[in-house]
């Protein structure tokens, strides 16, 4: 055992109780002990009080755990209770999982994003499982009138030195009369035996056998469909519509306009005000209704610029919406223009005019990115059932938290009334954050006064915003007469939003360094995309980096590792957010693992490495030619996220990070005309195909028995570039504007 305590007296919010039929029920806080609980006791909120999961011991033995987490392919169902298991020591077969109802008088952070859940519940996690064997070692000693120190646990079984023994269920109502102890001790992480292993995915059996999980499976006797008509373009609004024809069409009971908020509400921070008046057709199917809807005759005319009301997190500010049919063509134009312009400058090191000026070579490059859509392979959907005292909502929805009380407002009602039923969700990387047809279809079922499933086609969905912003960013690199790096500066800025990360990498590692920021603002509606600002920043910034590299007559690796080194020997400034020992660990695990300086015929190789949601990936990606045609023969992903949970899951997450990020990177583009997109679903928007994927992805962990990090999102901005400088080394050419294919033909 680790001799490192931790406490459980108040700040840590447990209790332990018997179960009516014979066992053990202990309650702890989610966010106990978590890596983000920087605020003191005084300031935690009443409610962070109330538990908000449970680990139970039945008198069979079996150990269930309520994961409050939203599932969506992160496999924090099985992950998180596994961190449980292994401090309570129990045999893995022995835990059944069940995912927690929505309900936020009793859990806290019911949220997946950020790469976060592993990391704020590693160790609430493992102290309720250090707890409640603690408990059962003193119930035991008790129990046996034998000393606490001469019992042992492995895998469910208690045993005493005399060779008597007992099971957790024999001992489990016993345990629950027992005081919870203040201290507890941990494992020492190498006598980890479940942790750091691999574990099939608890939701493997009903995923496979087709078991409804979705909020497209979702149905309750008697439900009508409903699917939306918006604006063709953003710069749009509804001016009138008849739903004459249509109304007469099989099978279509109603047609109707809505608006999605009340007038002067402050919408939080996913709340989205995209087309916030809508025209709904309901029906009896999903068919009937999107065919009633090409039957309706819709009539727009464009808005005014005009002003939203905000309040994120009790922040109130305004955003103003200009007015206009925005086109790529003239996006392109102002990016190019405004990167001309002096930005905010955010961050500032030493003197870098003086660098530049002096500098023996400068290198400067410009990279820009598109929009790009989330096409999630689950449609948009959600169910409501709203009467006068309650609304039942379901569906897959990643920020419940944060929906409930933008629906409540809607809706007239208290959150009290407001029941949210967390479904299995099919996709999103952020798209599902957003809660703008959760209030669609609870404002649907309450005007037509019947449960309703809200059904998006795949156009809708792809038009209708929440769009990866467009981005541009300008880098400069300043060589001295050693080919050393001796100034960098970054100018960067996007339409809506910045992508910039000021402190990050090269921060820190280069005595002369300026970052500027601008952005133009715009009516097209952005929202969180994997790994959001990074998935641009780390493709460009390494991109940049390895043209500076071969500018300096240097290996790409040794080129990273000698910028690093100057980090963690002589750090330039005090806010960098990285570790830079982590990240030459990384490489050099990176290097090592793919033969990196040995030549291989026939391959042209590229080379990345990126921090961002506390973790640090790196690749290599190897193109081969195959028949006249470029094809990925391998890439080696390196991962430094702390301590491993579930290893087949973590390998999984690398594998979906890397095969996504090559297909955004080659084909990932949303353009628009006159504020019109341009794609609207699979035959022009283009995704990549299974045989266009790494015929192999070696995955490497960093074993270094750190707190783990998250891991949903960092592989994904590094593949990007390790792809760009692979490309631009079979092509003899650099490439600098998303997507390359594209580019290429």
């Amino acid at each position: 055992m680790s001799t490192i305590k931790t406490s459980v007296n108040r700040r840590s919010f447990l209790k332990t109780s018997a179960l009516a039929s014979g066992g053990m029920l202990l309650s702890f806080n989610w966010l106990l002990h978590s890596n983000t609980n920087a605020i003191t006791e005084e300031q935690i909120p009443e409610g962070w009080f109330e538990m908000n999961a449970y680990l139970k011991i039945a008198t069979d033995g079996t150990v269930t755990i309520m994961a409050p987490n939203p599932e969506f392919g992160q496999n924090v169902l099985t992950s998180l209770p596994m961190i449980v298991a292994e401090e309570l020591d129990v045999d893995w077969d022995q835990v059944v999982v069940k995912q927690a109802p929505f309900r936020t008088d009793l859990y806290t952070r019911q949220f997946a994003g950020g790469s976060q859940s592993v990391r704020q519940g590693y160790n609430a996690l493992r102290t309720a499982g250090a707890t409640a064997r603690q408990m059962l070692i003193n119930a035991t000693a008790k129990v046996w009138n034998v000393s606490a120190s001469e019992i042992t646990i492995k895998k469910g079984i208690l045993k005493h030195t005399s060779g008597k023994t007992s099971t957790y269920g024999e001992m489990a109502e016993a345990a629950s009369q027992e005081k919870v102890p203040e201290s507890v001790e941990l494992k020492n992480t190498e006598d980890f035996t479940i942790i750091s292993s691999s574990k099939k995915n608890v939701a493997l059996p009903d995923i496979v056998s087709g078991k409804p999980l979705f909020g497209m499976d979702y149905k309750v006797p008697g439900m009508k469909y409903a699917t939306i008509a918006h604006p063709p373009a953003f710069g749009l609004k509804l001016k009138s519509y008849d739903g004459t024809e249509a109304l007469k069409m099989p099978g279509i009971t109603a047609i109707f306009d809505i608006d999605i908020y009340n007038e002067g509400y402050e919408l939080n921070i996913f709340d989205t005000a995209t087309f916030p008046n809508l025209v709904v057709v309901v029906g009896d199917s999903t068919w009937q209704v999107m065919q009633a809807k090409k039957a309706l005759k819709l009539e727009w005319e464009p808005f005014e610029e005009h002003t939203l009301k905000l309040n994120v997190f009790g922040n109130k500010s305004t955003q103003v919406v200009p007015a206009g049919l925005e086109s790529s063509e003239d996006h392109l134009e102002q990016m190019d223009a405004k990167s001309k312009e002096p930005g905010t400058v955010v961050r500032k090191d030493g003197d870098p005019e003086t660098a530049f000026k002096n500098a023996a070579k400068v290198i400067e490059s410009t990279y820009t990115a598109p929009f790009l859509a989330h096409n999630a392979m689950e449609p948009v959907n959600f169910f409501a059932h709203v009467t006068e005292d309650k609304a039942i909502l379901a569906g897959p929805l990643q920020a419940p938290e944060l929906t409930e009380p933008t629906v409540a407002a809607r809706l007239g009602m208290s959150k009290d009334q407001i029941e949210i039923i967390m479904t299995r969700m099919g996709g999103g990387f952020g798209r599902r954050a957003y809660s703008h047809e959760v209030v669609e279809a609870a404002v649907i079922s309450q005007k037509i006064k019947n449960p309703v499933k809200l059904v998006y086609t795949r156009e809708d969905d792809m038009t209708y915003g929440i769009y990866r912003p467009a981005y541009h960013a300008t880098f400069r690199a300043a060589l001295d007469e050693n080919n050393k790096m001796v100034a960098y500066h970054i100018k960067t800025g996007g339409i809506p939003e910045s992508p910039l990360h000021a402190n990050r990498f090269p921060a820190g590692a280069v005595d002369n360094y300026l970052a500027e920021s601008w952005q133009i603002n715009s009516n097209i509606t952005i929202g969180a995309f994997r790994a959001p600002r990074s998935n641009f920043m780390g493709g460009s910034e390494q991109a940049f980096l390895d043209e500076v590299a071969v500018a300096a007559g240097k290996d790409p690796i040794a080129f990273r590792l000698e910028l690093f080194e100057k980090a963690k020997t002589g750090p330039v400034g005090k806010d960098n957010d990285y570790e830079a020992d982590r990240f030459i660990v990384l490489l050099e695990l990176l290097r090592d693992k793919s033969n990196w300086e040995i030549s291989k015929p026939g391959l042209h190789r590229g080379v990345a490495a990126y921090y961002c949601h506390n973790s640090y990936v790196g690749h290599v990606v190897d193109l081969k030619n195959e028949n006249e045609k470029l094809v990925f023969d391998k890439v080696y992903s390196a991962v430094d996220c702390g301590i491993v949970i579930n290893k087949d899951a973590a390998r999984n997450m690398v594998e979906g990070a890397v095969t996504d990020g090559l297909g955004n990177a080659m084909f990932g583009k949303m353009t628009f005309k006159d504020g019109v997109p341009q794609k609207s679903n699979f035959y022009n928007y283009r995704l990549i195909r299974m045989p266009e994927a790494p015929k192999d992805i070696e995955v490497h962990f960093v074993e270094n028995g750190k707190n783990p990090t998250g891991l949903g999102e960092p592989p994904f901005p590094p593949i990007f570039a390790a792809y760009t400088n692979a490309l631009s080394r079979a092509k003899n050419k650099r490439h600098y504007n998303h997507p390359f294919e594209e580019e290429m033909l």
